[in-house]
């Protein structure tokens, strides 16, 4: 599997999202994505205590450390390459963390909206 094109929301080149710890699909520190990732992991985010909470809630626990996958949980201040889903619930649900739009692959817009995207950037 290749990245898609890397361009990101702002119709530039997609930056790197985070490296400690390594996020992204392809876990090269970018928000990249392609076919096969069909949870649109494309929104850079950094973690907060709000999100993380809210995350855990709806069935998805990011802190809590799972080694036989190489994952070290994450805390706030970490940046994580989001589902562009899981964002969108979390800004409706008024926890959304604040996001890198540089660093935001292109393709979260087929499932956010640039606007909410942009209420979000830090």
């Amino acid at each position: 599997m290749e990245p898609d094109l890397s361009v990101n929301v702002l119709g530039q080149k997609l930056r790197p999202c985070g490296t400690d710890p390594m996020t992204g699909y392809f876990r090269n520190g970018s928000c990249d994505t392609c076919a096969a990732d069909a949870g649109s992991h494309t929104v850079c985010a950094v973690m907060t205590a709000e999100f993380l909470a809210f995350s855990a809630y709806v069935g998805n626990d990011l802190s809590t450390p799972r080694p036989e996958f190489g994952f070290p949980g994450l805390k706030p201040g970490d940046r994580w390459c989001l589902c562009a889903a899981r964002f969108l619930q979390a800004h409706e649900e008024g926890c959304a963390p604040r996001i890198d739009l540089s660093a935001t692959h292109a393709r979260a817009l087929d499932i956010v909206e640039i606007d909410i995207l942009k209420a979000h950037a830090i």
